[in-house]
């Protein structure tokens, strides 16, 4: 698949495909774009198979790249300061510099807003597990090459329910500029926390309720967002709006820092109806466009990213088409500031391992369809596309199961699908057999890369001018 729209990719930087067994470590990261054989395919040491990379970020600086991987590891990947060098020899190899281990799974990862590389203090990231408070950890104080156990945590962020007192596993966070505060989304909850206040006892300085009530027989009457708060985001503007979403397909927008209060709810039920069979099946992503005049949202299994203008709350302005999120699985895109008012850009990838890029969005209604795209993992979810600050190099993800779908060794993405035969052989004989796939599921190639972009009448790979640099 060829970009299209007058576009140069080239791959700068790979960590290969990281479920892949080798001998020895390569001097230079291999093409993750060659296709290993399956008996290459290696496990965890444990039985099991080895994990993929769920999500990357960059850090606030754009030094360094966070991943979270399927096997509960945080890793910290310092990006190669001869990236852009045209003597460079690429692709470059990506080592983890430094590695975290959870001890339960987690849900998200956000790095603070005021991380600096050449300071080690600011090098910090927040993760909450299962059946623990939120923990802050310092990425300086884990090094990848070392054998010793995890760092411990820095501080932690009870997280409780009121009357239990058990522990709540944020499904969402968000850590906007300054930084002294970050937002915690669970099930019917908002959470507002102050970084400064943090050890055993601490409350959140607020609690906001997305429904009036759980008791009540309605969830809240029909008041308000009911559900998991599956994912946040916080407006560029100084002190805006958070906007959540839920598995249950509704979003709102909170002014937590000001007002502490809801400004305004909404379900996108209504909007795959109109925008030409989008579908969806609770949000995945909202995601702020850079001038924080319009919503991005989202959703699993779906053709297409939702654009709203907040300016008329709940105003469905247009859809993002052929976007390719069909599965469970998160995707997680990004934006970029277009260039002389020609609105701004998106980038998401797929389920085929391929990404997509919709430009001038904000400028027109209706059906977008992308602008170009390009082949960047072998036929891989690509759980996460980040660009960087300078526009000039983008950072993708890869990683997922793959289930056999008969004894003939052809293969399905996702769980393997019952034929009419094995259903009419009742709910007993069909959950063994899911339980058999899920034995037998395998890897799909895993890696994170690191891309430039450029336009094809140019000799570098360095596409937007005056924009800095990665390093």
């Amino acid at each position: 698949m060829m970009p299209l729209s007058g576009q140069k990719v080239e791959l700068l930087a790979s960590t290969g495909d990281t479920t892949v067994a080798r001998q020895s470590p390569p001097e230079g990261a291999e093409d993750a774009t060659s296709s290993p054989r399956p008996d290459r395919r290696a496990d965890d040491g444990d039985g099991g198979l080895r994990g993929y990379f769920e999500t990357a970020q960059w850090t606030a600086d754009g030094t360094t790249i966070l991943t979270s991987s399927s096997s509960n590891l945080v890793s910290g990947f310092v990006v190669p300061a001869d990236l852009l060098s045209p003597a460079a020899r690429r692709p470059l190899a990506l080592v983890p510099q430094a590695t975290i281990q959870l001890p339960e799974p987690s849900n998200v990862l956000a790095g603070a807003p005021y991380f600096r590389l050449a300071e080690p203090w600011t090098q910090q990231l927040l993760v909450s597990s299962y059946d623990h408070p939120i923990q802050l950890f310092y990425l300086s104080s884990a090094d990848a090459s070392s054998s010793s156990s995890s760092p411990s945590p820095a501080a932690s962020y009870p997280f409780v329910k009121e009357r239990s007192e058990t522990f709540l596993a944020a499904t969402s966070l968000a850590w906007p500029a300054p930084g002294t505060h970050f937002v915690a989304g669970a099930r019917n909850l908002l959470a507002w926390f102050d970084v400064g206040r943090a050890g055993a006892g601490t409350e959140p300085l607020l609690r906001v309720k997305t429904i009036p009530s759980e008791r009540h027989l309605a969830k809240g009457g029909g008041v308000g967002m009911r559900g998991t708060v599956s994912a946040l985001a916080a407006c560029p503007a100084p002190d805006g709006l958070v906007a959540a979403g839920t598995w249950t397909r509704w979003v709102g927008l909170y002014d937590l820092p000001r007002a502490g209060a809801c400004v305004a709810t909404w379900s996108v039920a209504p909007a795959p109806v109109e925008a030409a069979g989008v579908g969806g099946d609770g949000v995945t992503q909202t995601l702020w466009s850079p001038c924080g005049r319009y919503l991005l949202v989202g959703e699993r299994k779906s053709t297409g990213v939702l654009v709203y203008d907040v300016r008329v709350a709940g105003r469905l302005l247009g859809w993002l088409s052929d976007r390719e999120a069909l599965g469970n699985q998160r995707i997680n895109g990004d934006v970029f500031a277009g260039q002389d008012g020609a609105g701004f850009e998106v980038w998401s990838g797929t389920t085929r391992g391929a990404v997509k890029v919709w430009e001038g969005v904000g400028n027109r209604e209706g059906a977008h369809p992308p602008s170009w795209q390009w082949a960047a993992h072998r036929r891989s979810t690509v759980g996460s596309t980040c660009v960087h600050q300078s526009g000039s190099v983008v950072a993708t993800c890869s990683g997922s199961w793959e289930f056999p779908d008969s004894e003939d060794g052809s293969e399905s993405e996702g769980r393997s699908q019952t034929d009419g035969s094995s259903a009419s052989a009742g709910d007993e004989s069909r959950t063994s057999r899911e339980e058999t796939a899920w034995m037998r599921r395998r890897n799909k190639e895993s890696s994170l890369k690191i891309w430039g972009i450029g336009s094809n009448d140019e000799e570098t790979a360095s596409p937007r001018e005056n924009t800095g640099s990665a390093e």
